[in-house]
């Protein structure tokens, strides 16, 4: 049985101003291709790491680390690079 589709996953994190975190490149398409409104933030871990503990070590040293915001923000997580692309507003502006 599946769970809840990737735009159900989107509406609930604008709804209750949550992360996404995903392995899931798909969001990043959702969020682009359709202009979403209000998006919100996703961490995408690009790469799996060789341990089962890779992603939730990774996210642990970025929060601790690096004074990363992730607030209004697509972040790409990769094993030696950290990418981030801002949201827009409205008028343009990254939020």
């Amino acid at each position: 049985m599946f769970g809840i589709s990737d735009n159900e996953v989107v509406a609930v994190a604008q709804n209750e101003q949550r992360i996404i975190l995903t392995f899931d490149s798909d969001y990043g398409e959702i969020i682009y291709r359709y202009g979403l409104d209000n998006p919100p933030s996703v961490i995408y871990f690009r790469d799996k790491g060789l341990e089962p503990l890779f992603a939730g070590r990774m996210l642990q040293h970025l929060m601790n680390n690096t004074g990363i915001s992730f607030e209004n923000a697509f972040t790409v997580v990769e094993a030696n690079n950290i990418r981030q692309r801002q949201y827009k507003n409205s008028n343009g502006y990254a939020t």
